[in-house]
């Protein structure tokens, strides 16, 4: 069984800092590319950031720029995002995707694997 599990998630106040992490499991992470993406209550998922399969190439939402960076461990079959300086308007559920044709992509409709995702609370 293809499977995602995301993990690192939880409260922290404005201005800390987050790594949430996904690992793969019945599938070779590195043969994919790894988009994280996060739904807020009443909102649609929307695309974070992505890594392509060897981590030559990263993408990321405006929102997050300078703020979030994206990594891969391709030996543990693993995939990082570090949030930084993080705003209450980050709160959502953070899932990551896997995505076997093409390259880093921030469309969600693109990826065919995804996580249970992680809840990431920004506030005071």
């Amino acid at each position: 069984q293809l499977q995602l599990v995301e993990s690192g998630g939880g409260l922290v106040q404005p201005g800390g800092s987050l790594r949430l992490s996904c690992a793969a499991s019945g599938f070779t992470l590195g043969d994919y590319n790894i988009g994280w993406f996060r739904q807020a209550p009443g909102k649609e998922r929307e695309g974070v950031s992505c890594i392509s399969r060897r981590g030559s190439s990263t993408n990321y939402a405006d929102s997050v720029k300078g703020r979030f960076t994206i990594s891969r461990d391709n030996a543990k079959n693993t995939v990082y995002l570090q949030m930084n300086n993080l705003k209450p308007e980050d709160t959502a559920v953070y899932y990551c995707g896997a995505r076997f044709l093409g390259s880093c992509s921030l469309a969600t409709m693109t990826y065919g694997i995804w996580g249970q995702g992680t809840q990431v609370t920004v506030s005071s």
